[in-house]
């Protein structure tokens, strides 16, 4: 990462906006995200930052009630399957998308 590029993939870029704007919509405090940003990263030290952004932000998520834990684990493994499914060089997109 550098200033001029702080994400490294597309991915990284869409949780740190998701993140903003649901604060921004009122659903958690930035201490509340601070709180559990720190602990997915204390829980998994060796995790990749972002990788431990996105468990932050799916934990907040489904303990907000915005969405179950069964709804995010049905669409990271609608992510997988088209992930698995995309030819090389292929953007990846979700079929209901």
């Amino acid at each position: 990462m550098t200033p001029e590029a702080p994400f490294e993939e597309p991915w990284q870029a869409r949780a740190f906006a998701m993140t903003v704007r649901l604060h921004e919509a009122g659903h958690f405090t930035w201490p509340a995200w601070s709180e559990h940003l720190g602990r997915a990263l204390r829980a998994e030290p060796e995790r990749p930052y972002w990788e431990s952004w996105l468990a932050a932000l799916e934990e907040l998520t489904a303990g907000s009630g915005l969405a179950s834990t069964a709804e995010l684990n049905d669409r990271q493994a609608a992510w997988r399957r088209a992930h698995e499914e995309t030819p090389h060089g292929q953007p990846v997109r979700l079929t209901d998308q």
